[in-house]
């Protein structure tokens, strides 16, 4: 059952996409039985739902299980294309992958995790598979330092109150007092730095993208292995060019939503 859902709330759409969700969390290809397992949803509604979503396009039956279709990356590019930050982003997160030889992403929040909208990698070593969608818990990286450190208390509050989606655990697991202060340091300092508090080897130094009201949107970042990339070349050479990007990144963004609409003609 779910909590705190309103008058106008509809159920109907909401299993629909704890359905959707599910494939991603559990699997690729799933039975009924398991979808069933995976969203607390009785068989029945599952297979109702499965015989939508296939009428719809979004999955497909294969011998007793289901699996979905390329047809949902619809559903997320019509997020990117309405915001448009991807766009945007990808020359810069180009020229900064370049700049550094590291990948480099963008991402926003979603309840406690971050979810990466943007990315431009490159091939070297890999403790952890990201790509446009990928959510990890905010707290242990540096995007979501970043994007809570742009909080209200209230706000900050509720956010941390919803559990993660993420299948990931990360390694630091911070107390309240623990994490307040480390999000007081990334306030004073305007980045942040995170080193294996995801996962081992994996260490990253991130930058706001703000608005044109100077409203934190998305955090800019650069990651690295830390077999091959030491704190202090990710602070000392890439932290300068990241924060280059982000300040570019904001400007064209805050550009984008200046612009003016085109008049409609009836």
């Amino acid at each position: 059952m779910r909590d705190a859902t309103g008058p106008e709330f509809i159920e109907a759409i909401a299993r629909g996409l704890d359905v959707i969700t599910a494939f991603g969390v559990s699997g690729q290809s799933l039975s009924l039985s398991e979808l069933s397992t995976a969203t607390g949803l009785a068989r029945p509604t599952v297979r109702r739902i499965l015989l939508t979503l296939a009428e719809l396009g979004y999955v497909r039956a294969e011998g007793g299980s289901y699996s979905l279709t390329a047809r949902v990356l619809d559903l997320g590019m019509a997020y990117v294309s309405a915001s448009n930050l991807w766009e945007i982003a990808r020359p810069h997160l180009t020229e900064l992958s370049r700049a550094t030889g590291e990948s480099c992403s963008l991402a926003e929040l979603d309840g406690s995790d971050i979810v990466y909208v943007a990315r431009v990698a490159v091939p070297k070593l890999v403790a952890l598979s990201v790509s446009i969608g990928t959510r990890f818990p905010a707290a242990a990286t540096s995007l979501g330092k970043v994007l809570l450190a742009a909080l209200d208390r209230e706000t900050l509050e509720q956010v941390l109150a919803e559990p993660s989606r993420s299948p990931v655990v990360p390694a630091w697991h911070p107390d309240a007092a623990e994490l307040a202060e480390s999000l007081r340091e990334v306030r004073a300092a305007g980045w942040a730095l995170t080193d294996q508090q995801l996962a081992p080897a994996i260490r990253s130094v991130a930058a706001p993208v703000r608005d044109g009201s100077g409203r934190v949107v998305a955090a800019v970042n650069v990651n690295a292995h830390a077999a091959e990339t030491s704190v202090e070349t990710l602070v000392g050479e890439h932290l300068p060019k990241l924060l280059t990007t982000a300040a570019a990144i904001s400007a064209d963004w805050a550009r984008w939503e200046s612009r003016p609409l085109a008049e409609v003609v009836r």
